[in-house]
């Protein structure tokens, strides 16, 4: 059991400093007289990748609130312009129903117009047949 844990700390150590190895990369050219041992410039290496995906994480999310802010101001505008074609709707309909009215009025002044006369060219036509219809009567008798 001792020798299996010995082995696991060895092979984690070995992975560690291949880790380290390739976080900093094996270039010559660059000036390695920093200071720095492999395990301080694999730590740089770390901390300089957080720090790269933390400012990324902070673009990103500016974009995405940029993104809400647009589609909310976009939102805002259609509604406005939903709001105005409503109330241009309803002065209209407003408008069509006046109209409409005025012309039930209208009509029904004429209708009743029409059925006046109508009754008095009745009764027009009744008293002239009520009229012959007497003379005959005058004349039968005489």
């Amino acid at each position: 059991m001792k020798s299996t844990t010995i082995l696991n700390k060895t092979t984690l150590s070995g992975l560690m400093l291949a880790v380290a190895v390739l976080a900093t990369g094996c270039h010559k050219a660059e000036d390695t007289n920093t200071g720095m041992g492999p395990a301080q410039s694999a730590g740089k290496a770390m901390d300089d990748a957080g720090a790269k995906a933390a400012a990324e994480t902070r673009e990103a999310g500016r974009d995405a609130a940029q993104a809400v802010d647009n589609a909310g101001d976009r939102a805002a505008v259609a509604a406005d312009h939903a709001g105005d074609k409503i109330q241009a709707a309803g002065a209209e309909m407003k408008q069509d129903t006046k109209e409409a009215a005025a012309n039930v009025k209208q009509e029904s002044k004429e209708a009743a117009a029409n059925a006046k006369e109508g009754v008095s060219n009745a009764t027009a036509a009744t008293g002239r047949a009520v009229e012959r219809a007497g003379e005959k009567m005058q004349d039968a008798a005489k």
